[in-house]
């Protein structure tokens, strides 16, 4: 008895062992703060920690609360309700947990019932009565085959991978989800611009038909050069062309929008809110160590590594012995009806133990090939982070300078009307030539255009920060104090 105690405790103890190697963190491969300068917003000033437990982050800013427009809320609720690769990649979530179960179960014996009749005719000549014989056998068992005892935690190291691999798509999932609201947003913001150009274009037209007749009239008044009235014809040959390109832009927005929503456009959209308004609302950026907790795509590429780190475990486990017991007990009998008579009874166990020896260097090439899978994954990872850095440091160089530019197009466009009124006056009381009106319409469509585009550029650098900034997973806000108590979110296992 004690004998037997022994060896189950020695069993017990090589059972824990675990051949992964420790896992350590990359260092972030990237600056200690944001980049400073005259793009660069002021740093926000450094708050105690009972401050910073209740500041709002961007991955706590829901999207709602982001976005101010009810029609773009609207449009990114659909989105997220029918878009086809979010769809596919919450699917891929529950395939990677179904392999993470198919890992696990290999720890467990694999018990089945079996049931089964073998009848069999035996010639005369190897019969040992010396007559020909059917010979009948029923027989029924239950039992486990080939359970390996996983010593040296091959097994384990798996079933860890596999469950590392599940972690990182459901990070990948909430990565596509947060992309698919930027893309949404971004969507409809190019949409909205080019609607704004669409109107600006046709009433820039009307203006030039009207000047285009008046400057007709004078010329069939022989007031007007020829020379002026094809200069006039030209700016309305050149805004109908644009008013066409417009047009198509308009649809071809609306048409990659639907294609994002994965369904029709609803028709109970909201009221727009005017591109000159504020449609975001303020991010703190925080610090760069806080894109390894918020960005879920950095997250994904952690869990990979992990993953990664426990292939070289299962790998190392490979080249120790593999111990595997085979079990069953049953009954069996040459008659159906003696299945379950008395000394029926039948059972088998069967240990068996495989040492490799020989391999070709198959084994250590599965090792080598782990530990660079490894590298592989440390490299992606670092280039998770530095691409995420870059994205914010983008976002906030952006948010630093589209103000003063922003100020400095509504002065361009205020200038360039005013010279347009000028020299129309000039032109119709004869004291300029129509080549200066000419210049001064172009100067105030191309200001008019820029603003527009300016406006948008401004609001698509605004949803790229929240993107970068790992924003736009939750609906609703959450407050600092809840979410320096909860992690992350992620799946359970």
């Amino acid at each position: 008895m004690k004998k037997t105690l022994t060896c189950a405790a020695a069993v017990a103890l090589l059972a824990g062992c675990s051949l992964i190697p420790s896992y350590e963190q990359p260092a972030l491969p990237v600056a200690q703060a944001y980049p400073q300068g005259a793009a660069y917003p002021a740093a926000y000033p450094a708050a105690d920690a009972s401050a910073q437990a209740q500041q709002t982050y961007a991955v706590d800013l829901g999207w709602r609360d982001f976005f101010a427009d009810a029609r773009l809320r609207r449009l990114i609720e659909v989105a997220l309700e029918n878009n086809r690769d979010l769809r596919v990649a919450a699917l891929n979530v529950e395939a990677f947990r179904a392999q993470y179960r198919i890992e696990r179960a290999d720890l467990f014996p694999a018990i089945g019932v079996a049931a089964a009749e073998t009848r069999q005719r035996i010639p005369a000549d190897l019969s040992t009565t010396g007559r020909r014989l059917i010979a009948s056998q029923y027989g029924i068992s239950l039992g486990t085959t080939a359970w390996e005892i996983d010593l040296f935690g091959r097994i384990r190291s798996l079933s860890e991978a596999a469950l590392e691999q599940y972690f990182a798509s459901d990070e990948t999932r909430r990565s596509a989800q947060i992309a698919l609201v930027a893309s949404v947003a971004n969507a409809y913001l190019t949409w909205r611009a080019d609607e704004a150009l669409l109107t600006l274009t046709r009433d820039t037209l009307a203006n030039y038909e009207r000047s285009y007749g008046l400057t007709r009239r004078s010329y069939e008044e022989g007031i007007a050069s020829r020379l002026d009235l094809r200069q006039s014809q030209t700016a309305v040959e050149n805004a109908r062309a644009s008013l066409a390109r417009y047009t198509r832009l308009v649809a071809q927005d609306e048409n990659a929008l639907v294609l994002l929503l994965g369904t029709g456009m609803p028709a109970d959209l909201p009221p727009p809110v005017g591109l000159d308004q504020k449609l975001t609302a303020d991010v703190p950026a925080g610090l760069p160590s806080d894109l390894l907790q918020n960005r879920p795509d950095v997250l994904a590429a952690e869990h990979r590594l992990k993953s990664a780190n426990a292939d070289i475990g299962a790998a190392r486990a490979a080249f120790f012995p593999r111990i595997a017991l085979t079990a069953s007990a049953g009954t069996a009998s040459n008659q159906l009806s003696g299945l379950f008579a008395g000394g029926s009874g039948t059972w088998l166990f069967q240990p068996q133990i495989s040492l490799p020896l020989f391999t070709a260097g198959s084994l250590k090439a599965s090792l080598d090939a782990a530990t660079i899978q490894k590298d592989i994954n440390v490299a992606q990872y670092e280039r998770t982070v530095q691409t995420a850095f870059r994205e914010v440091a983008d976002g906030l160089a952006a948010r630093g300078t589209y103000t003063s530019q922003l100020e400095a197009q509504v002065r361009f466009v205020e200038a360039a009307q005013d010279a347009y009124n000028l020299a129309d006056r000039r032109y119709r009381t004869g004291v300029d030539s129509y080549l200066a009106v000419l210049d001064a319409q172009r100067s105030l469509y191309n200001a008019q255009q820029l603003l527009i585009v300016a406006r948008q550029e401004q609001l698509t650098s605004e949803v790229n920060l929240y993107k970068a900034l790992g924003g736009g997973w939750h609906d609703q806000t959450r407050s600092g104090a809840d979410a320096a108590g909860q992690a992350t979110p992620g799946p359970s296992s």
